[in-house]
């Protein structure tokens, strides 16, 4: 209601918003009229109250939007903001959906026994499947806006069931309806998806329902609180939910402390980011210039990037040699985009020096070049041959740094089934000219790989045109190799062995040759050598095996360019069941942070 505004600034704003078919409360859905609705609030607001065009003092003018960056800034100035959040933790989120059940709705359904202890276990599959996102990667590959509407829906879908058969719950027909029909129709990642299905196959089964049972919705807690209650009635699974914890342990999530740890660790990375960014470029009196500051940078950087690939020479080498044709293919793939990287790195580092000393002219793209070395960081136009969140120094040493070099030797004595464990690293550049200069890697080092699935399908191709058989029919099997990388002294008769794997989430047991919980404060460990091994007509997965993805880098999801996801590798999952590797979010990573 625009009470006393001027009636020119009623017309204008009612013809927009009817024009465009959209409520007035909804300003993010109208970022085309934006600057028009800034002219009119500067047209008709801005004025004090002696002029004659003062808008009546009663006069208030509500807006409501979601987050855009193209919202203008100047309504925001101008304007008192008010931001409303969603509940936060598990306790919250369930007092919030029981709030949102009336008493008439709660006494509906014929089976009451069977419906509340359900409607109690889809509530916390919500909250839980809600909270999951503060751990990151960890929780979901894609963050989900599952709203209360899905809730709803399912709510109205148990009260169905159970009224229709009320003899034999149908929990198999529940949980594809709930996991896949409903909450499933948000989710976009495959991996995402068997997350769901796993919440759902553990808390709707006939124990959630058994009188004689008090189910724990949290079984990897030690004395958990979260339990359904008893035949209660509305008020009393709202005081039940009042004496749950306010605070929630990663472990009534499935996940391991360390996952708390992460994210946290992430979200005060993004905090300091944000308090940098926000920082004035302030030079005191005994500083260096940036000039300065940025000719040494140049310099440094200049001095450690080598030159560009000889292509010509690369293939005179490769020719003769008996190599897999489809290896040497991608020899010369990879040799190309990283000349490209190369020579970007040479054009820009020289234009940044005669850009700092004014013999050119410094386009946008060179100043955010710029300011991304100023902070330690790798510039976008360098971060397109390969993805990473390596700052600047790390980003270069793991590209250039010539020689294969000793980077760690630890022993550890303090932790069962571990044994020590040498941790090689071949540089990316280093790793080509070894490839093409001395021999055929024994083992590769499947990091230094712009496109590792362009080297895993090169593997498949040399398998089926050795034994005659379609690449089609191939699949894979990941046999474990108990052998340090460069204690590997013959080639693998058939496919390639691959080191180079970060584990997140859990810990190899190299005596047991499984995966296992991880030490604590231990975020990610190394793997050890894998056999990528082509099989013919491969038989199913044996229970006992966790399917683990593997990514490019930290970030799963990747990019609309570069997905992160590279291929699934069976692992065994020693003790403990695949259900509960995939609650952990264990993955196998090519790229850290560090």
């Amino acid at each position: 209601r625009f009470v006393g505004a001027s009636r020119k600034l009623v017309s204008r704003m009612l013809f927009a918003v009817h024009s465009i078919k959209r409520p007035p409360h909804r300003s993010h859905l109208m970022l085309s009229w934006m600057p028009e609705l800034e002219k009119c609030i500067n047209e008709y607001c801005a004025p004090t109250e002696d002029s004659n065009r003062a808008p009546n003092r009663d006069f208030r003018l509500w807006l409501s939007a979601s987050p855009s960056p193209h919202f203008p800034i100047s309504i925001l100035q101008r304007g008192i903001k008010m931001t409303t959040e969603p509940p936060r933790g598990l306790r919250a989120n369930l007092i919030k959906l029981y709030n949102s059940v009336s008493e008439d709705r709660f006494m509906r359904c014929q089976q009451r026994f069977k419906y509340r202890r359900l409607l109690f276990a889809l509530c916390w599959f919500h909250a839980v499947l809600l909270e999951r996102r503060k751990f990151k990667s960890l929780g979901f590959n894609v963050p989900y806006d599952f709203n209360e509407s899905d809730h709803d829906i399912c709510h109205d879908l148990i009260i169905v069931f159970l009224d229709e058969y009320p003899d034999n719950t149908p929990f198999d027909a529940m949980r594809y309806l709930i996991a896949e029909a409903n909450y499933g129709g948000r989710v976009t990642e495959a991996l995402d998806r068997r997350l769901v299905n796993v919440y759902i196959n553990e808390f709707f089964t006939p124990l959630a329902v058994d009188p004689q049972t008090n189910f724990n919705l949290a079984p990897q807690m030690a004395d958990s609180p979260y339990t359904i209650p008893n035949d209660a009635d509305l008020p009393s699974c709202r005081d039940a939910i009042r004496k749950f914890p306010q605070s929630d342990v990663a472990t009534a999530f499935g996940q391991h402390a360390n996952a708390d740890i992460s994210s946290q660790i992430e979200e005060s990375n993004t905090l300091l980011d944000t308090i940098v960014s926000l920082q004035p470029k302030v030079l005191h009196d005994s500083a260096e210039s940036y000039e300065t500051q940025m000719l040494r940078h140049c310099s440094t950087l200049q001095e450690q990037t080598p030159p560009a690939f000889d292509v010509r020479a690369i293939r005179t080498t490769m020719e003769p040699r008996a190599d897999p044709e489809p290896m040497k293919t991608v020899l010369y793939q990879e040799v190309d985009r990283y000349n490209a990287l190369l020579l970007t790195l040479h054009q820009t580092l020289k234009a940044l020096e005669l850009g700092v000393q004014g013999l050119v002219v410094v386009t946008p793209e060179l100043e955010e070049t710029m300011g991304a070395i100023l902070d330690s960081k790798v510039p976008l136009s360098w971060s397109r041959c390969y993805p990473s969140l390596k700052p600047l120094l790390p980003w270069m040493q793991d590209l250039v740094i010539f020689g294969t070099s000793l980077i760690e030797a630890q022993v550890s004595l303090t932790v069962e089934n571990c044994r020590p464990i040498i941790y090689f690293q071949v540089r990316r550049i280093t790793a080509l000219q070894k490839w093409t200069f001395e021999a055929y890697p024994r083992c590769f080092w499947l990091p230094g790989f712009t496109y590792p699935t362009g080297f895993l399908t090169a593997i498949l191709q040399t398998s089926a045109r050795r034994n005659g058989v379609a690449i089609d029919g191939l699949s894979w099997e990941f046999p474990v190799v108990d052998v340090p990388a460069a204690s590997i002294t013959q080639h693998a008769k058939d496919g390639s062995y691959c080191c180079g794997f970060f584990l997140e989430g859990a810990r190899w047991d190299y005596d047991n040759s499984c995966l296992t919980e991880p030490v604590p404060m231990e975020l990610c460990c190394s793997m050890p050598v894998i056999h990528f091994k082509p099989v013919e007509m491969k038989k199913k997965t044996a229970r006992g095996i966790y399917s683990c993805p593997i990514y490019l880098y930290p970030v799963r999801t990747g990019s609309r360019e570069r997905p992160s996801f590279v291929i699934s590798c069976d692992l065994r999952s020693g003790t403990q069941s695949s259900d509960h590797w995939t609650c952990r979010g264990t993955a196998m990573l090519l790229s850290t942070m560090h």
